[in-house]
């Protein structure tokens, strides 16, 4: 009988902390109900003392979302814990979550204070707190550093006030996996009432261990997990909530299991990235969009013979429609054979020897090749590179609507083309699409710095979808909207509907706009 772990999300409290990463209520409401979907136990929504802004937007959560608990932020001080219990007034399943520093740095250093005294006002929170709501959650900040003797004190302190959850921060990302599941393990022995409570993991990333020092707390007696999507959070992050859930779903000898339908994982990342405007990186696990993708030849072959000889977990399982195996320099004979069968030709082992040495002499020469490229090795035509971004002029600012007006260039045929969007590379896609008379899925758009400075060149990765299928885009310029819409261009070339589509279309455009 496996053990439930608990999911304590807290993208919108301390995911938000990120720089730029802010959302308005009604963003913060849709992140809600998603996290809702996704399976989570707990939705710490926000710190309302911090700001009006910050106390609507529990507020909303409390009244939008029914399923998880809802959980609000406070200092070990009275009118933070007043002002939480205000913005909890609607949350059916409510939560104050209080606490104060544990180590000796911030209990010399923060407070100026001494030991006995921090757990006096420990005490003292956790009672206020429990005047309002019976659910009590008490962090003890920067658990990590301090001492496992006093911490236990802590601990057992707040539980006798009636905390029903303990949090034990690793605050600044500072312990070893092996540190993280002591302490927890010298709180499960020492501390004589932790049957009262439930003990809680909070990682940071700062030295790229949250995930394992997670899991090393609820090998240790933890049964909640203080997670964020992406493992956005403050200096390096948070625990993801991803690793966390798929580690728990993956190795079926651990005996937990979480509400986590992890099906709806990818969606959520995606949403989460583009909201709060944080690309994701693409080696990032599970959700990277290298996660299931192949491009060294062993290990294609591998794929393709059996998934399970490089996929620990399906693709399908976190809600990606497939694996990828990528064409590049690396790739082996087996990679090429699946794609030339993919697209209907028949290929006996004389002509695949005679195809690879040709796609090896292109791959050379590429970043990644794409079906054009393969047709050009099998029928030997020299493949064309369709559309070109010749021209662009662009109008935007506060007091004018988006505009952009381009010149592509089309199997020879030069089509200008204007119109309106919610921003330039907005409008300019748009363009693009009025010409080639078709729409594609843009799944993501990364803009990278090259070198820093103000006259530097910015790179811009575009993923597009097509029949689900995904197609890569790079584009390099000094102004990133050129940047970006070279890159939609450059991905635009490697998808085939595009070459069927061409003619006409570029034909009733001239037409159009003769």
């Amino acid at each position: 009988m496996s053990e439930k772990i608990y999911v304590f999300d807290t993208t919108l409290r301390d995911g938000e902390q990120v720089p730029g990463c802010q959302l308005d209520t009604e963003e913060k409401i849709v992140v809600a109900r998603q996290l809702e979907r996704l399976g989570v136990d707990v939705i710490e929504a926000g710190f309302p003392i911090s700001s009006p802004g910050d106390f609507r937007s529990v507020v909303a959560i409390s009244q939008a979302v029914s399923d998880p608990v809802i959980c609000a932020l406070t200092r070990a001080v009275e009118k933070d814990i007043d002002v939480a219990a205000q913005s909890l007034e609607y949350a059916k399943r409510k939560r104050i979550h209080t606490g104060i520093g544990a180590s000796d740095y911030h209990i010399k250093y923060k407070f100026n204070s001494t030991r006995e005294k921090i757990i006096e006002r420990a005490i003292a929170a956790t009672r206020y707190a429990k005047k309002y709501v019976e659910d009590v959650e008490f962090y003890c900040e920067d658990a990590g550093r301090a001492d496992n003797v006093f911490l236990a004190q802590m601990v057992e302190a707040v539980i006798a006030a009636g905390a029903t959850v303990v949090n034990i921060p690793d605050t600044t990302g500072y312990c070893l996996p092996e540190m993280y599941g002591e302490k927890m393990r010298f709180l499960r022995d020492n501390v004589k009432n932790i049957h009262k409570a439930i003990l809680s993991c909070h990682c940071h990333n700062d030295l790229g261990m949250a995930t394992a020092n997670t899991l090393s707390g609820i090998q240790n007696g933890a049964r909640q997990v203080e997670v964020t999507i992406n493992g956005i959070g403050e200096r390096a992050g948070n625990t993801s909530l991803e690793e966390v859930a798929m580690t728990i779903q993956t190795h079926k000898d651990l005996p937990y299991h979480t509400n986590i339908d992890s099906k709806k994982i990818y969606q959520t990342s995606l949403m989460i990235s583009r909201m709060m405007r944080m690309p994701i990186q693409a080696n990032k696990a599970v959700v990277g969009r290298n996660a299931f993708s192949h491009s060294s030849g062993i290990h294609q072959d591998g794929v393709l013979k059996n998934r399970e000889n490089y996929e620990i977990m399906a693709p399908e399982d976190v809600g990606i429609p497939t694996n990828s195996i990528i064409l590049t320099a690396r790739s082996g004979k087996a990679a090429l054979k699946h794609h030339l069968v993919r697209l209907g030709y028949e290929v006996d082992q004389e002509r695949l020897e005679k195809a690879y040495e040709e796609f090896l002499a292109l791959a050379d020469k590429k970043k990644d090749l794409c079906d054009e490229d393969l047709v050009e090795i099998m029928e030997g035509k020299q493949a064309e590179s369709l559309i070109e971004l010749k021209n662009l002029d662009v109008v935007c600012g506060t007091s004018s609507r988006a505009s952009a007006t381009l010149e592509l260039v089309v199997a020879g045929e030069s089509v200008w083309q204007k119109a309106f969007g919610s921003g330039p590379i907005d409008a300019g896609i748009k363009a693009i699409e009025k010409i080639i008379g078709k729409k594609f899925n843009l799944e993501e758009l990364l803009v990278q710095s090259m070198s820093g400075g103000r006259a530097d060149t910015g790179k811009v990765h575009i993923t597009l979808q097509h029949e689900g299928t995904q197609y890569y885009g790079f584009g390099l310029d000094s102004d990133v909207v050129t940047a970006s819409l070279k890159a939609y261009v450059n991905a635009l070339n490697k998808i085939p509907a595009v070459k069927r589509i061409r003619l006409q279309s570029v034909r009733k455009e001239v037409q159009a706009n003769a």
